[in-house]
């Protein structure tokens, strides 16, 4: 089990890297290779029948550098459709110092507040996954579902929904995300041709761990 551990965590930074980091697809076989030596280190040095310790919690004040989810949250609503939202304002600049306990905190009151403010629940479920240290739960997909039934042409719900996947290590349904989120938005959608790139990146990376041509993108 512990192998299967290791090697899905792998899996999920090389996703990250390769389109979420940007690191050129040129340099996707070294990245692979340093994840393998990886593996290899841990195949001599790991002790997969020692029980493991608790996992110390998130630090006040940690920023998380794998990326700046406020700032993309932004990009994806577009500036026309921000809502304003005095809480999640606080609870923005509390993301950007990696407190993101306090920031969901914050993000509650907002939604008590206005029920019906689509860019809060959003931020509401990016603030639950992050705190979970990336892993989905049963509170962040009431948020992105909220979110999502708030601004059903929007691309924000299920990018993040496809990111979180991703991370996890589930690339298949995150394609499956992102196809029926590109698909269900419109041509002008703010953030829709980001995901498009997204989405591009993310075939050509399951394309090489399956040895298949990427999937063609629909028009």
């Amino acid at each position: 089990m512990s192998w299967l551990i290791a090697i899905a965590v792998a899996l999920a930074a090389f996703a990250l890297a390769a389109f979420v980091l940007g690191v050129p697809r040129q340099g996707w076989t070294s990245f692979a290779a340093a994840l393998a030596l990886g593996l290899a280190g841990y195949a001599v040095q790991a002790s997969p029948g020692v029980p493991g310790a608790p996992a110390a919690p998130r630090a006040a004040g940690e920023i998380d550098s794998g990326f700046s989810y406020v700032d993309e949250r932004k990009e994806m609503i577009g500036s026309s459709a921000l809502s304003g939202n005095k809480k999640l304002v606080i609870a923005d600049a509390l993301a950007r110092q990696g407190q993101f306990a306090n920031a969901a905190a914050m993000l509650r009151g907002a939604v008590h507040d206005n029920p019906r403010d689509a860019e809060a629940w959003l931020a509401l479920g990016n603030a639950l996954v992050e705190h979970s240290g990336g892993i989905l739960t049963e509170p962040s997909l009431v948020a992105y579902r909220r979110a999502s039934e708030l601004d059903p042409d929007g691309v924000g719900p299920g990018y993040f929904l496809g990111l979180a996947l991703i991370r996890q290590g589930q690339l298949i349904e995150a394609r499956g995300v992102w196809q029926a989120t590109v698909e269900g938005s419109p041509e002008d959608a703010a953030g829709r041709a980001l995901l498009e790139e997204r989405l591009v990146r993310l075939d050509a990376l399951i394309a090489q761990f399956s040895g298949q041509a990427p999937v063609p993108q629909q028009d």
